[in-house]
């Protein structure tokens, strides 16, 4: 599996589908696995990898959010404790989500070593603000809503980590999932977040490139915010092609204009 980005405490590996990330951090006799996914040979290297560098370190799994591409590697660590959301814990589409991986997996006629099941949670966050101490280091949770109703930032000031989940990514566009305006308040969350910590100049999105300088950080907060602008715009010609070059910033890929699409049927009812 390739690994994107390794510095001090920090990996990040990147899978082939999507570019999804999964990020460990290692603290103090304890290690923080974020996301594990996607294939079950990119998920046995991480597990190997976690073995092999992290054998006596407990382990903690931190879901950003429960989009099946995200819980996929959930059972792989069964001696992990989970961190969430408290609307992660409570979804009431536990059951979708399930079939959701099931059906990609009957697609593609994988087979996994260990079983398929929602994460139950043993740390749940409840609020914004709200902190844990682990391994010597204090972790910062936020909620994140727009992009799902259950999402999460992670802030680690301590290392200067900034875990943001599916969003500020540089490849990829705000995809509303859950809310608009919920989405436009998470980005001024952000923007506050990138203020208040100062020390914060790693960003690890979800899908896409780490960003590693606060002037990169602020660029993706920006670039997001002129896009979900452009969105509330009054329709015409112009705004059209406004949006259409604004994707170009994040990737040529014509899959963004598709994506696009569906969050204006999303907005528009």
């Amino acid at each position: 599996m390739k690994i994107q980005f390794r510095h001090n405490h920090i990996t990040v590996f990147e899978s082939a589908l999507y570019r999804t990330t999964t990020t460990l951090i290692a603290l103090d006799q304890a290690i923080l696995i974020i996301d594990p996914n996607w294939l079950p040979v990119e998920i046995d290297y991480i597990v190997k990898y976690v073995t092999h560098n992290y054998k006596n370190h407990k382990q903690y799994l931190i879901f950003t959010h429960s989009d099946y591409d995200h819980i996929i590697g959930y059972c792989a660590f069964p001696g992990a404790e989970v961190i969430a959301t408290i609307q992660l814990a409570e979804n009431p589409y536990k059951e979708q989500i399930i079939d959701e991986i099931q059906s990609f997996d009957n697609t593609y006629y994988i087979n996994r070593d260990y079983p398929i099941r929602y994460p139950d949670v043993n740390w749940v966050i409840l609020h914004d603000g709200q902190t844990m101490h682990i391994g010597g280091c204090e972790l910062i949770f936020y909620h994140a809503q727009g992009h799902c109703a259950d999402a999460l930032f992670v802030v680690i000031p301590n290392y200067g980590i900034w875990i943001a989940g599916d969003y500020l990514s540089n490849i990829e566009i705000p995809l509303i999932d859950d809310n608009l305006i919920a989405y436009t308040k998470t980005l001024e969350k952000a923007k506050n977040i990138f203020h208040q910590y100062p020390s914060v100049h790693i960003l690890i999105p979800g899908h896409g490139d780490t960003a590693t300088h606060r002037l990169e950080i602020k660029r993706r907060i920006h670039n997001d915010k002129k896009y979900l602008d452009l969105l509330q715009q009054p329709d015409s010609e112009n705004r059209e092609k406004e949006i259409k070059q604004h994707l170009k910033s994040y990737s040529d890929n014509p899959n963004l204009l598709a994506a696009h699409l569906e969050n204006m049927k999303k907005i528009t009812g």
